[in-house]
């Protein structure tokens, strides 16, 4: 493995800020005791209510701490594990990025972007996104803080702070802020992101309202440099420092670190979804009387959801070259001239719903239905000029809804959207699901079915800078899903299918262009996992197989797998936790996506074949109380050939060293 690049200054910078951080903490050194996902444990906002007393026994008892999803009841765990503690996050689990953390990131596993509705259609960044449809509302005893660093080679790094805590027994407050920075191992690929999520949830003490509220921030800058001229540089002794590999993007004398050619994206989002339900009320007693809890059984209530939100696109080439340019439009440029575009898009969401409910509070079964009104604002700017849309649509949607709180218990979950007015009138959402827990040995199951109907993103039908112009008009795309899976957790397996009809699908050409698939075509997909163990040795195996119908517009090895060989046991009376092994990643050959950095997406091309060795890894992962880490040794399979292919011109990073911490806080 070449180290040469891992400098005094790199070691001296990471023991300052790790020891800097360790003075600057302080706080309880008590295990949080953690349940498992669906325990149907009572809620904070039942407990301690009414009398000081009760306040004060919250304030006192042992920290714990769960979530919830928006409009659900299922209580989730924090995951303090340390298995796969040293796996990258935004590579989980089969996406892959262009070379560099923070790259735009292509996922190995088929899955269409459909948004339902209008959308503006940038999704290579969407791995790193903090997304408000899957935020997290959190429910805590004690003021909860996680700190995380990961540090690589080239300046890797990615900083993570994350605090929660209750103000009152019924009322969480939680905020999130992370930081992606890397300069990478090739010429000018730099990648800086900054993500933010603040929400809060609150339960009167009567449980009759209820509400949750999210705001969402991300930002990401990438420069472009167009991936390099040839891989064969790869394999040439004379660039073992990979920043010397000629790129696409060069431009003599501008600058070593940064391109003239970058992409950003940014959004903001806000969220606010409240509901008032009337029912039956309970109220519990302690064993002495000097504390109760109240409960309450729903049976009708009205909510309502407000969603405000906007996403901005930008391109820039600040010194552009008419060859980089001369499929798209003619023109010479002069000193002095750039390429630019920027698209935005403004949206409101707004509905109102009735809900009701039937059953037991151990076992609800909910259902609501409701309308909603959108207003949508697109805009495209060039510099010269700017052209917009203004759309008002309106939808029905409704829901049904049965959690399994309780082991053994059916699951049932139905959604159903459909627009009524406006540009996207007909596009439609169903999605439903039936699932079991059978038990130890039998394990849990869930299948389901998916049909959507959705019009083409705004960027497949408008693209405008200041010397070109692309207008498209295209059907609304359809996809129908079916899926079923069967995990266990007794035996440390599970194995699940799904199967995709797509019509009129969207895709870019290699052209870079946007098409449509006139026809219809299939894609099947099945995957298996298991763990086996023998005493402390583990053996964690995934594997997938995908097919797609002959000539359809998608590229997809037909083969992913990865294997873990680990060793992991507790040593020192139980105080200290290790895991440390072997990793190993690969998939089949397969004519990978093409990268667009003007449209900054990737297409679809059947002329370049990416073949690799396997990805493999070593790593140490340990745990004291709280505080977890590892050390890892990435892409070791480079020290004996050239670097992973991810797509054309673009290639993964030299073998390399990693390290990274996490550390919990209870105050």
């Amino acid at each position: 493995m070449n180290l040469k690049y891992y400098t005094s200054s790199f070691a001296t910078r990471l023991f300052l800020g790790f020891w800097a951080f360790c003075l600057s903490t302080n706080g309880t050194h008590a295990q949080i005791p953690l349940g498992s996902s669906g325990t149907n444990t009572n809620d904070f906002s039942n407990d301690s209510l009414g009398k000081k007393t009760n306040t004060h026994e919250w304030e006192n008892e042992d920290a714990f701490i769960y979530f919830r999803k928006n409009n659900s009841v299922l209580k989730h765990f924090p995951d303090s594990s340390i298995h796969r503690i040293h796996r990258r996050p935004f590579s989980e689990p089969w996406h892959r990025d262009l070379g560099n953390l923070g790259s735009p990131s292509l996922n190995l596993q088929f899955a269409p972007k459909n948004s339902l509705g209008l959308s503006l259609g940038y999704h290579s960044f969407d791995v790193y996104r903090i997304n408000i449809d899957s935020i997290n509302y959190f429910n805590t005893t004690k003021p909860y803080t996680d700190f995380s660093y990961k540090l690589g080679s080239k300046l890797e790094q990615t900083a993570q702070i994350f605090h929660t805590q209750n103000i009152k027994p019924y009322w969480n407050v939680a905020l999130n802020y992370r930081k992606i920075n890397s300069q990478g191992y090739y010429f000018t690929q730099r990648n800086n992101h900054d993500n933010f999520f603040l929400t809060t949830n609150y339960a009167s003490p009567s449980q009759h309202y209820k509400l949750n509220a999210a705001i969402t921030y991300n930002k990401a800058q990438h420069d472009e440099n167009g991936g390099i001229l040839s891989d064969t540089f790869l394999s040439n002794a004379q660039y073992a420092d990979r920043k010397t590999i000629p790129v696409q993007f060069y431009y003599a004398g501008y600058s070593t670190t940064r391109s003239p050619v970058s992409n950003m994206q940014r959004d903001f989002t806000l969220l606010l979804d409240h509901a008032y339900t009337w029912g039956k009320r309970d109220t519990s007693y302690s064993k002495d009387s000097t504390q109760y809890s109240t409960s309450l059984t729903p049976r009708f209530g009205i909510s309502h959801h407000l969603e405000i939100g906007s996403q901005r696109y930008q391109y820039k080439d600040l010194k552009p070259d008419s060859l980089r340019y001369a499929n798209f439009f003619s023109k010479k440029f002069a000193t002095g001239d750039s390429v630019y575009m920027r698209q935005e898009w403004v949206y409101i969401d707004n509905r109102i719903l009735l809900n009701g409910f039937i059953g037991k509070s151990s076992s609800p079964f909910s259902f609501s239905a409701g309308l909603g009104n959108r207003i949508d604002q697109f805009s495209t700017q060039y510099i010269l000029g700017k052209q917009g849309d203004n759309i008002l649509s309106n939808y029905l949607i409704g829901d049904l809804r049965k959690e399994a709180l309780q082991p053994k218990q059916w699951n049932f979950a139905a959604h159903f959207q459909m627009y009524l007015t406006g540009a996207a009138a007909g596009n439609l959402l169903l999605h439903t699901a039936l699932g079991k827990d059978l038990g130890k040995n039998w394990g849990s199951f869930i299948i389901g079915l998916v049909q959507q109907l959705n019009n083409a993103p705004y960027n497949y039908t408008i693209y405008q800078n200041q010397y070109w112009l692309r207008n498209n008009s295209f059907d609304k795309e359809s996809n129908t899903q079916i899926f079923a899976q069967i995990d266990n957790a007794t035996y440390k397996c599970g194995i699940g299918a799904r199967s995709y009809l797509l019509s009129n699908y969207l895709y870019g050409d290699a052209s870079q262009n946007p098409k449509q698939y006139s026809g219809t075509f299939s894609v099947s997909q099945l995957w298996i996992h298991k763990t086996f163990q023998v005493g402390p040795i583990l053996l964690d195996n995934e594997l997938m197989y995908q097919k797609s119908t002959h000539s359809a517009p998608v590229n997809i090895p037909e083969w992913m797998g990865r294997h873990q060989l680990s060793v992991e046991s507790s040593v020192f009376k139980h105080q200290l936790k290790i895991a440390t092994g072997v990793e190993v990643r690969y998939h089949s050959d397969y004519y990978a996506n093409g990268y667009s950095a003007l449209f900054n997406q990737f297409y679809y091309q059947n002329s370049y074949r990416v073949s690799n060795t396997p990805a493999t890894s070593l790593f140490f992962n340990f745990k004291i109380k709280r505080f977890r880490s590892y050390v890892m040794l990435d892409q070791m399979q480079q020290i004996f050939g050239k670097n992973q292919i991810i797509s054309q011109g673009y290639a993964a990073q030299n073998a390399m060293l990693r390290f990274g911490f996490n550390w919990v806080m209870v105050n």
